[in-house]
């Protein structure tokens, strides 16, 4: 025997409910960051052999020590390197939805140090650290902020570090929402009117 009430209650339950179009991550804006502040991105990121072979090759890097095996096996190393460019574009990459979501142009990257080598199936983990903002007087809707980005191997060890400098907008001038948010145009996908 089935309990209507149960049924009705179930019936008033899905018809109560209702979507919501929720704003996701929108980035970090000039006024959230606080110089001090270190930020752990998410996404640990494995480098395999293609990813070496591929930066090597489109960067036209004639290093051998990235694509000779028998030159590398006599190195010290004893392997392959990871190109050194595509650590610091990974590390870079990671950051940005800490960092730079929010950029309108980067400005520099400065005092970039390779600490220890990458080798393929490293895993790689990056941490920025907020070093110093400033606002502009040519620019009322940027300001100027200037973060340690960090990269980790899988054992801890410090792998590279580098100074990068964003032009970070301000939120009043961004106006984010969940219908618009960073990057997507106005009137894609679902809208608050279809809620």
């Amino acid at each position: 025997m089935t309990d209507d009430t149960d049924a009705n209650h179930a019936n008033d339950a899905s018809e109560s409910s209702e979507n919501r179009l929720v704003s996701g991550w929108q980035g970090r804006y000039y006024e959230d960051f606080e110089v001090g502040d270190v930020y752990k991105h998410p996404f640990g990121r494995t480098v395999t052999e293609t990813d070496n072979v591929w930066m090597t090759n489109v960067t036209m890097n004639l290093n051998p020590m990235h694509f000779n095996e028998d030159y590398a096996a006599g190195t010290e190393f004893g392997e392959r390197l990871v190109d050194g460019t595509f650590v610091i574009a990974l590390a870079v990459g990671m950051s940005v939805i800490d960092i730079s979501v929010n950029a309108t142009a980067n400005l520099g990257y400065d005092k970039i140090r390779h600490h220890n080598p990458v080798y393929h199936g490293d895993t790689i983990y990056a941490e920025s650290e907020v070093i110093s903002k400033r606002e502009l007087e040519s620019r009322d809707h940027v300001g100027i902020v200037t973060t340690e980005l960090r990269a980790y191997n899988q054992d801890g060890d410090l792998v590279l570090s580098l100074e990068r400098t964003p032009m970070v907008l301000k939120r009043e001038y961004a106006e984010p929402s969940a219908a618009q948010p960073p990057g997507w145009p106005e009137g894609v996908g679902t809208q608050p009117e279809d809620r």
